[in-house]
């Protein structure tokens, strides 16, 4: 079941946490992502929902009765030090959270505030040190953009960019969770073997020279299903809790030689970089779209990856976009250029269809695992959501404000990921930021 857009989605809200109110804020009332922090950057983990430029201290919510009459499974989940308590909990229960969240930080008509308690459950999002959200157990990265798809098909197979299996399954790989990195931490940059260089009869080791980021969409899960049971599609979205940006950085060199036959493998495994705020699916419902329209001649899903309520709404509008800012960039004092918009709209496959194919042999899901979108690419040059596409394997270079030009990514870089919703009538909503800043190897 989809959510559906109730009160707490009303533009007209507003939040007694004025910086919350700010139509350019990521965070308004009707957004209340979750994430996870310790005060003061020390102290237990905790659990809290981003407002404006501020943090609610959930667990503090709790000890001073702001989350009475609520199940006791969800207050539970609120003092805990990762959200994995709440992200294993049915839709139905987490959305009481929602809900209490709503009337706690509206302005007016709520029948319960935390206004009175601020000096003490609320914290500048300044004087936090945010934490990885969810203890996830596995990782899986899809595949699911026609577009980068078939444009890094055409580099390597010009006469067949699209293999025969792509439009019939979502393709994926198992990631590494181990190396999960929150937003703001340094990549360094990895080593491994290369192909041999021309005349050569070994392959060289060392330093990647061609560094990549990819523009991607994660999506925490909810409840898991039991190993041999499938999730159906009617049941899929239910599984899935929120989302954040996500940056799959790879190694082009080192996966250019590693990946025949298996797929990627250390080229990808070094770093992967999440947003800290995730932002529910409820949030997301005023921006439920229908499916990506396949082109007439395309088959149609599979029965079991078929289901009229995702194709009508399995869409998310999610504008997306990456800045880059080079050392020298911010040494003269230059802004990030932009250097992709894209739209998560135009995924292939929907993040149910992943989440049932996934299931489909009777893999058991856990709560708390993440899928990844795989690098989110449009139709035109600008949306390409990765240097790879972007330079077309370098030989394209990108210019950027200063002078310089981009092949891939060099030492000292800062590659940033904001992405938003929005509609007419509704507010809107953002993800925050996803950053990573190159270190040498």
């Amino acid at each position: 079941m989809i959510p559906h857009v109730d009160g707490s989605h009303d533009p007209a809200l507003r939040s007694w946490v004025e910086s919350a109110n700010d139509p350019a804020s990521d965070f308004p009332v009707q957004n209340l992502p979750l994430g996870v922090f310790l005060r003061g950057g020390s102290g237990q983990a905790r659990v809290g929902c981003a407002i404006g430029d501020q943090v609610l201290d959930l667990a503090e919510c709790a000890e001073r009765g702001l989350l009475r009459s609520l199940p006791s499974d969800v207050t539970e989940a609120c003092r805990a030090a990762t959200l994995n308590g709440l992200v294993a909990l049915d839709p139905r229960l987490r959305g009481t959270l929602r809900q209490r969240l709503s009337h706690l930080l509206r302005a007016e008509g709520g029948f319960v505030t935390a206004r009175p308690d601020a000096g003490t459950v609320l914290l500048s999002q300044a004087g936090c040190e945010m934490q990885l959200p969810v203890l996830v157990g596995d990782y899986t990265d899809f595949y699911a953009s026609v577009f980068h798809a078939t444009n890094v098909g055409a580099m390597f197979r010009p006469d067949n960019p699209l293999l025969p299996n792509y439009k019939w399954v979502p393709i994926g790989y198992h990631g590494r969770a181990s190396s999960l990195v929150l937003s703001g931490t340094e990549v360094r940059r990895p080593r491994g073997q290369t192909e041999p260089a021309a005349g050569a009869t070994a392959p060289a080791f060392g330093p990647s020279r061609n560094l990549d980021y990819e523009l991607e969409v994660g999506a925490f899960l909810g409840p898991g299903n039991p190993r041999g049971e499938p999730i159906p599609m009617t049941e899929a979205s239910d599984r899935i809790f929120g989302l954040v940006l996500l940056n799959d950085w790879s190694a082009r060199d080192l996966q250019k030689w590693e990946y025949q036959p298996l797929g990627p493998f250390l080229a990808k495994s070094f770093a992967t970089t999440i947003s800290p705020w995730v932002v529910t699916l409820e949030a997301l419902a005023p921006f439920r779209v229908p499916a990506f329209p396949r082109p007439p001649g395309d088959p149609r899903p599979l029965p079991y990856l078929s289901d009229e309520d995702d194709q009508a709404h399995g869409g998310i509008d999610l504008h997306l976009e990456v800045r880059l800012s080079t050392a020298s960039m911010r040494a003269r004092g230059l802004p990030p250029a932009c250097v992709s918009r894209s739209n998560l709209k135009d995924l292939y496959w929907t993040l149910a269809q992943m989440v049932a194919h996934h299931s489909s042999n009777g893999c058991n899901l856990r709560p708390g695992d993440l899928i990844a979108s795989g690098t989110v690419s449009g139709e035109s040059p600008e949306s390409r959501g990765c240097l790879l596409e972007r330079t077309w394997r370098g030989t394209k270079p990108l210019p950027l404000p200063g002078g310089e030009e981009r092949r891939f990514l060099e030492d000292g870089d800062e590659v940033t990921f904001v992405g938003h919703c929005q509609r007419e009538g509704f507010a809107r909503i953002g993800f925050g930021e996803c950053r990573g800043t190159v270190a040498a190897a």
